[in-house]
């Protein structure tokens, strides 16, 4: 006998409660494999993909892309045992079963049972089941033919596929897409970008690796919209995708995800920590030397260096000397909690959103395991895969508004830490230097900081050892070690 089970949005830990389809993976009538990727899902804090947790035929989504769905509610209805008796009518439609017919029916596992895909247990090609849908991949996903012949969209591979890439076909316009049915092959930071500008991703044709939507083939189609290509393979030009304001010259964006989350806490944070924020304006002529310096060297050439590296062991190197800086209110215990251990946060900015990843005990990294860390961090931020553990327990945050030619700021504390630093942009500009005036290289750095912890004199203190380090930054890493 055929049977159906509905497979609920799990539990996504760290207090979410709710999560939103981006895309499905898989349509009505897919024969799908156990721990085959079928949804991404996006919540406050990354997006995820969703593995099965039955293998079978999907008989129903129950929830189209874009909307949100609550932990617990069902997503898709599998059918486990395919081969069996055709099913003509959803499980809503079935009639009700006798107890006869009960207690004939196999019992599905508990559902804390663990099973391969889930927490605890094994995953295929390698790897390993963490919160939410898999870790990195060491073998490429596969999804069996569709039964209308039609091969079925290839997921994404981390490296190029030995195998040959099917032949491109034309994606139909997203009006005429009924629920459930195949959508465009696109990362999710793609699809944000694509939905915040207005642009359907079904009159793109894509560029990146098996014809996937890249954001730069976004970026173009709000200037100039590519159609499906012609029989000479030319995609002729049409008319940019207007903007999405209604007849009231207004456009709502729902407040979700990331942007909900942050706004949360950043109105928690605001409004609980006494904020005091200092500015120091510096000479970084030496710290931009010493870079160039660094760049040079036959081990560092393939390793990405910016100013923010310095400004990073600059703060680990005050925080050693100023602990207090490094702490918790906690209004739970009454008590000060100094951390011995550093979690530098590092403010990206990315499709979906602001957020926070941290890098843990960087405190105690050398310089170029801190770069390597950076660097990686960045990396994942911006394809929208950082795990919620990386986004946790962060003690001590940088902001580097600078990068888009702001001079400072006065950021806002993330929730539970004492002290954020913004790095302003760095500017050539006319500075005393030995009695004369020169061109220098000068920034500003802005310090906020919890005034329940921190006073005016260990705050000026701190932002004053930085701008030392920053000013002759060899000098200070041979004095302070």
């Amino acid at each position: 006998m055929s049977r159906i089970k509905e497979f609920n949005l799990p539990d996504l830990g760290e207090g979410l409660t709710e999560g939103e389809i981006l895309a499905w993976l898989v349509q009505v009538g897919d024969i799908i494999e156990l721990n085959q990727p079928i949804v991404e899902v996006e919540t406050a804090k990354a997006a995820v993909e969703i593995p099965a947790k039955w293998a079978g035929k999907v008989t129903r989504i129950f929830h189209e892309a874009g909307t949100t769905v609550e932990v617990g509610q069902p997503i898709i209805a599998i059918d486990t045992d395919p081969s069996g008796a055709p099913i003509e009518d959803t499980p809503s439609d079935l009639p009700e079963p006798s107890a006869a017919s009960l207690a004939a029916v196999e019992v599905a596992p508990a559902e804390g049972a663990v099973e391969p895909g889930l927490i605890g247990g094994p995953a295929p090609g390698g790897r390993t089941a963490v919160l939410v849908g898999y870790g990195p991949k060491t073998a490429v996903a596969k999804r069996r033919p569709r039964k209308d012949g039609t091969a079925a969209a290839p997921a994404p591979a981390p490296a190029p596929a030995p195998t040959p890439a099917a032949a491109p076909v034309a994606a139909a316009p997203a009006s005429a897409a009924p629920a459930g049915a195949a959508v465009a092959l696109a990362k999710p930071p793609v699809r944000k970008l694509a939905k915040d500008l207005g642009v359907d991703l079904f009159t793109i044709v894509g560029t990146g690796p098996q014809g996937s939507i890249t954001r730069s083939d976004v970026e173009a189609a709000t200037t100039t919209t590519a159609i499906p290509a012609q029989a000479n393979g030319v995609a002729a030009p049409v008319a940019a995708t207007a903007p999405a304001f209604g007849p009231d010259r207004e456009q709502r964006i729902p407040i979700k995800g990331v942007r909900k989350l942050t706004a949360e806490n950043m109105v928690a944070s605001a409004f609980t920590a006494p904020h005091v924020t200092e500015f120091l304006t510096v000479d970084v002529t030496r710290t931009m030397k010493a870079l160039d310096r660094l760049k040079a060297m036959p081990e560092w050439r393939d390793v990405r260096i910016s100013p923010l590296l310095l400004v990073a062991k600059a703060a680990m190197m005050a925080i050693a000397r100023h602990p207090m800086v490094n702490s918790t209110w906690s209004a739970s215990t009454n008590e000060i909690i100094v951390k011995e251990y550093v979690n530098l946060g590092i403010a990206a900015a990315t499709d979906r959103g602001l957020i926070v990843p941290n890098i843990k005990d960087a405190g105690r990294l050398s310089l170029r395991e801190l770069a390597d860390a950076m660097t990686g961090l960045v990396q994942v931020a911006k394809t929208g895969k950082t795990p919620p553990s990386d986004m946790t327990g962060g003690t001590f945050t940088i902001t580097n508004v600078g990068v888009f030619g702001v001079d400072t700021g006065t950021p806002i504390l993330p929730p539970g830490e004492s002290a954020i630093l913004a790095l302003g942009t760095i500017r050539e500009t006319p500075w005393v230097h030995k009695g004369k005036i020169k061109v220098r290289q000068v920034t500003t750095l802005g310090l906020s900081f919890d005034h329940r912890i921190i006073d005016g004199e260990l705050g000026s203190k701190f932002l004053r050892d930085i701008g030392r380090f920053l000013t002759d930054p060899e000098a200070a890493l041979l004095a302070w070690s």
